[in-house]
């Protein structure tokens, strides 16, 4: 299935639409809707004041910025966060800042994510007795070497 667009209704008047950096880009800007300063260590829920509507067979992933990440040290607690095709609640975004020494400011309007579309098939789940076999076999975390 082919996405065209993508539904956004603004839930408070100062919300930024997201928007590509980029022609081409996969994901778009999410803003903060309200500033924030982050301790070194600590972790904020920041909201957008948006909310999507993301097409059936798909999911919306909320992944960090890397440039927060490689100059700040921010980035998401659960990333990716993911957004199921039926909510319809205002997105929100978990950062944290791993700095040990310095606070980070986020200012309303500053980029804080970016939110990609992926498509999701939703088979069945079946439970089975056995399942087929692989060369990696039962081989847990870290198994398939250094």
């Amino acid at each position: 299935m082919s996405v065209t667009e993508l539904r956004v209704r603004r839930l408070d008047p100062r919300a930024l639409i997201p928007q590509r950096a980029h022609p081409g880009d996969a994901g778009v800007d999410l803003h903060a809707l309200e500033a924030c300063e982050l301790a070194p260590g600590a972790r904020a829920v920041l909201r957008t004041g948006l909310a999507v509507e993301i097409p059936e067979g798909h999911a919306g992933l909320v992944m960090p910025r890397s440039g927060l990440a490689a100059r700040h040290g921010v980035t998401l607690v659960n990333a990716p966060g993911l957004i199921d095709a039926g909510y319809r609640g205002e997105l929100q975004v978990i950062l944290i800042n791993t700095d040990t020494a310095a606070s980070y400011v986020i200012a309303a309007g500053d980029r804080i994510a970016q939110l990609v579309l992926s498509a999701v098939p939703t088979p069945a789940v079946v439970e089975v007795q056995g399942l087929s076999r692989s060369s990696r076999a039962d081989g847990g975390l870290g198994s398939t070497g250094r």
